[in-house]
């Protein structure tokens, strides 16, 4: 069916919250990106941890911190939105306040602020998304979600780039990046707790969906598992591979991250609406097809070896951010469409969790299948992700309420979509 898309900046930013929440956003992305990929370099030159120590203490902090997601999905559920997006965004400021009491050596207070840091990272993506979920709806929705992750990477990314600048300057300018850090995140709380939004049990039951129990999505849950592993793919597994295995310098590793960053900024929301053509199911097992190929696509690209391997597996890059962009413009959005309105948190919850889980996992899968060669390690993802691509094709939407938006209420998106291809 032809469709026209257009997005209009405006009703974009009042289907994602509105501006103040954009700015909140904003400010704390800006301040995740100041101190999250360095919390590592903190342990290790600040309070003179050793790596293990740092290393294991960061992922027992966000493990444990996916213990909180059960009870934020049924803080959700009773009707609460901005209260808890500002809540992720203020256990985050206690955790930075651990990390700059902490004396040298101390590796427990680290772990208990990697802890409090790992409750806020867990608990935002559900919060933000049932946040945005109560203001849009439809394809409106998807846009604003797909919007906010771009918002976002672009905060971090400049947060990031301005840490690296400052990082010259040793251990007190760590410690000023981690103070400033907090109090984007002190403000960026105040800036969403100011929004006021909540979503009252008459409303919700005004949607239009059908209550009833969370949808179970078993098969989309464990197929998430395993699509979050193209999260980790420019961070962990392309820097592996190119300095292990194809001898190359880090300025590819560096340039494949900037690259991927730029894409997700600039194309992540295009996409997402180009993509709304298609039932969000079928988008999400494009996405994990799009994925496949691409893993496929750096098997073959680091038999090249030293001459072409780094250039090769660059260019197969921008395919798998490709998949990365598409499976993070269906993935929350389909939860969020089969998921009835009074139990929205819960099941926004059980997909966090599935994605913290997958987060979690897979740099020890990944290292660990690299030194078994290029076959081992691409092969298997191809393999695990087409079989989770096939998984969430043919699963059937269970007891799924329907949604029913009147033709044309989409201000994001102007399209010819079917009655009753909300849900799709």
């Amino acid at each position: 069916m032809a469709t026209t898309t257009k997005i209009q900046p405006r009703a974009l930013v009042r289907a994602s919250g509105g501006p103040r929440y954009a700015v909140a956003l904003a400010v704390d992305a800006l301040g995740t990106g100041l101190l999250r990929p360095f919390l590592l370099l903190y342990g290790l030159t600040v309070l003179r941890l050793g790596a293990p120590a740092t290393g294991i203490a960061m992922t027992l902090g966000a493990v444990v911190g996916l213990a909180c997601l059960p009870a934020v999905g049924r803080w959700l559920d009773r009707g609460t939105r901005s209260t808890v997006v500002a809540a992720s965004m203020l256990v985050r400021v206690l955790g930075v306040v651990v990390l700059l009491a902490a004396p040298a050596g101390h590796v427990w207070l680290f772990g208990t602020a990697a802890f409090f840091l790992g409750i806020g990272n867990q608990a935002w993506p559900a919060a933000h998304a049932a946040l945005v979920a109560t203001v849009a709806h439809g394809r409106e929705r998807d846009a604003a979600l797909a919007a906010g992750r771009a918002l976002r990477n672009a905060g971090m990314g400049a947060g990031a780039l301005l840490a690296t600048a400052c990082l010259a300057g040793g251990t007190t300018a760590m410690q000023a990046l981690a103070a400033v850090t907090g109090l984007a995140y002190l403000s960026a709380a105040a800036l969403a707790w100011s929004v006021h939004l909540h979503a009252h049990p008459a409303a919700m039951s005004a949607t239009g969906r059908a209550e009833g129990p969370a949808p179970r999505m078993r098969a989309l849950l464990a197929a998430n598992v395993v699509y979050v592993f193209c999260l980790n793919i420019t961070e962990i597994a392309l820097p592996l591979v190119l300095v292990t295995q194809l001898d190359a310098s880090p300025v590819w590793s560096a340039a494949i991250f900037v690259a991927n960053t730029v894409l997700v900024v600039t194309l992540q929301v295009p996409v997402t609406v180009l993509m709304s053509r298609f039932p969000r199911r079928t988008v999400l097992a494009l996405a994990g097809v799009v994925l496949t190929a691409s893993y496929l696509g750096f098997l073959a690209a680091t038999s090249l070896g030293h001459g072409w391997g780094a250039p090769a597996v660059a260019a197969v890059s921008v395919f798998c951010t490709i998949g990365e962009i598409i499976y993070a413009g269906s993935a929350t959005a389909l939860v969020t469409a089969l998921a009835p309105a009074p139990v929205l948190g819960r099941a926004l919850a059980r997909f966090q969790l599935s994605t913290g889980l997958g987060l979690a996992v897979s740099p020890a899968v990944i290292t660990a299948l690299a030194p078994h060669g290029s076959a081992a390690l691409w092969g298997s993802l191809a393999a695990a992700t087409l079989l989770s691509a096939s998984a969430v094709a043919t699963e059937k939407d269970q007891g799924a309420a329907q949604r029913l938006v009147p033709p044309g209420t989409c201000r994001i998106v102007s399209s010819a979509i079917p009655a009753g291809d909300d849900l799709e």
